[in-house]
């Protein structure tokens, strides 16, 4: 199944035989760094809209030295102190259709190595983002960990979720809406293929995301042509249980077209487009729907019937990925990377909340500051609207856990950012360099703290990673999530610690007001 098995190493220049051809990495620090490496052909042109295509095998050495192209995309907006933190804008590698490839660290090039693997989606929901960001380094835990790590570009926006099947496209299209998430399926499939060369095990591949790379952690589990190409699963903070029904992915089509100028069925028009020209299209769509005071970044994966036969994880886990087992995480100030009014007051928070609960907003409000009196109005506001959201892990968590097969896991990261003052608390996001053993960042930082949360949730991946359990002795014992127990793992900063259904009046209360 695997590539050719030869690994030879020139001073720092490792050179390793694929399937495809041979790739010449660097060493840094003892880690066997590969980036760019090409797991599809270019999506321009008459590739456009369509599955992922095959690498053509090429001669000689190709080097992976540097990042490949990112999808064609707006660019990060660096308007908000938040987006600073996270290197929004900062996605190296440069910009084109030319974008299926991915990047590899690994400790040992040994062919009978067989490390866990872990293979990384970057967030950025399906609109922006890339696999080059600083967050999605793999250096630290490929060293620490003793593992494989990979990590991945593909499609992005209309690029890769522009519907086409039901606006008069030839049948070859019947997939365009789902060509970023096949991309990905893609890259799982040369991972199989390739993975033993760079001393993984094919066996024992972990995908995990946060944000929308936790929404396509959520979609992969779905997909019949991914079974069995990933093991284990970890979705941190993008649970999606649906995805756009057909109707509603058709009417975005027909806007997109419209802004372009071309129907449907003159679908070779459209793919001889400039690529900027479509971004154009889709940026100019996007401020028109923000301006309607509708929600942007119309673009993401469609329920539709070939790709993707049934809801992610609606009415129910799906069977397909049963035998998975998973973790499933939220942070608990999620929503203070969106919300920016800093100086709320208490009277604002009450207004907020009786949109929400009514007459029982007094009530709700001093439950929220007996559980932390020292929080600010800004925080206390963010921490509610995270908790009205999070039930969507909770369902996800619930439903995996009933089917019964492989266990599902929960955890809770409670330890705020040192950030500004901890003004954001815990905020989306804050676990995503500690995942990967990682503190830099302006989320974390080098601190004492900081460096042993990192320690332990690394590990824990890694330990998924490698048996399917994240059971390490630097965590307290980890007992799987069910609807009664509700266990979960709380990343906290005096300690880390094992709660059942924590903070369950805060699901509870938020539950009875959905229903």
């Amino acid at each position: 199944m695997g590539g050719a098995a030869s690994a030879a190493t020139t001073d720092i220049f490792p050179v390793v035989e694929t399937a495809e051809g041979r790739l010449r990495g660097l060493v840094s620090g003892g880690i066997k760094v590969f980036k760019g490496v090409p797991y599809g052909a270019d999506t321009s042109g008459k590739n456009r809209f369509l599955p992922p295509q095959p690498v053509k095998p090429w001669a000689g050495v190709r080097d992976a030295l540097d990042y490949g192209n990112i999808c064609p995309q707006m660019p990060g907006d660096r308007r908000s102190d938040y987006a600073n933190l996270i290197y929004l804008d900062y996605q190296p590698g440069g910009m084109g259709e030319d974008c299926l490839n991915l990047n590899i660290w690994t400790p040992d090039l040994s062919r009978t190595a067989r490390k866990p693997v872990i293979v990384r989606f970057h967030g950025g929901g399906f609109y922006g983002g890339s696999s080059n960001s600083p967050g999605m380094d793999g250096e630290m835990q490929a060293r620490r960990g003793d593992c494989v790590v990979v990590s991945v570009n593909h499609r992005l926006s209309a690029f890769g979720f522009l519907h086409l099947a039901d606006s008069g496209a030839p049948a070859e299209f019947a997939q365009s809406g789902m060509a970023g998430m096949l991309d990905l399926v893609a890259a799982l499939r040369w991972v199989n293929r390739n993975i033993e060369a760079f001393g993984g095990d094919p066996n024992r591949v972990l995908i995990i995301g946060q944000s929308g790379g936790g929404a396509k952690v959520s979609a992969l589990m779905a997909m019949p042509s991914a079974k069995g190409l990933f093991h284990r699963a970890v979705q941190m903070s993008g649970a999606m249980l649906r995805v756009a029904p057909r109707e509603r992915a058709k009417a975005t089509a027909d806007a997109f077209l419209t802004g372009v100028g071309v129907a449907g069925r003159d679908i070779r028009k459209l793919q001889a487009m400039p690529f900027h020209d479509l971004l154009s299209a889709q940026a100019d769509m996007e401020a028109e729907r923000r301006a309607k005071g509708e929600a942007p970044n119309s673009f993401t994966p469609v329920l539709d019937g070939v790709a993707l036969p049934r809801h992610p994880f609606d009415p129910d886990a799906p069977q397909v990925s049963a035998d998975v087992p998973m973790i499933v995480s939220t942070t608990l100030d999620e929503r203070t990377y969106r919300q920016r009014n800093f100086n709320e007051t208490w009277d604002g928070v009450l207004k907020m909340l009786a949109t929400r609960v009514g007459g029982r907003a007094a009530e709700v409000l001093d439950l929220y500051r007996q559980e932390d009196p020292g929080a600010s109005p800004y925080l206390i506001q963010s921490r509610i609207i995270s908790d009205q959201g999070r039930g969507a892990s909770f369902a996800m968590a619930e439903r995996k856990a009933a089917l019964g097969a492989a266990p599902a896991y929960v955890y809770l990261w409670k330890a705020p950012s040192p950030a500004w003052g901890g003004r954001y608390g815990a905020t989306h996001g804050v676990d995503v360099g500690p995942s990967a053993g990682e503190v830099r960042g302006g989320l974390q930082g080098a601190n004492l703290v900081s460096a042993r949360l990192a320690d332990e949730l690394s590990s824990a991946i890694v330990a998924m990673a490698a048996t399917g359990d994240p059971g390490t002795p630097k965590l307290p014992t980890w007992t799987p999530y069910d609807a009664v127990s509700r266990a979960t793992m709380v990343f906290d900063a005096p300690s880390t610690r094992l709660e059942p259904d924590y903070r369950g009046t805060f699901r509870k209360l938020w539950a009875s007001v959905a229903a």
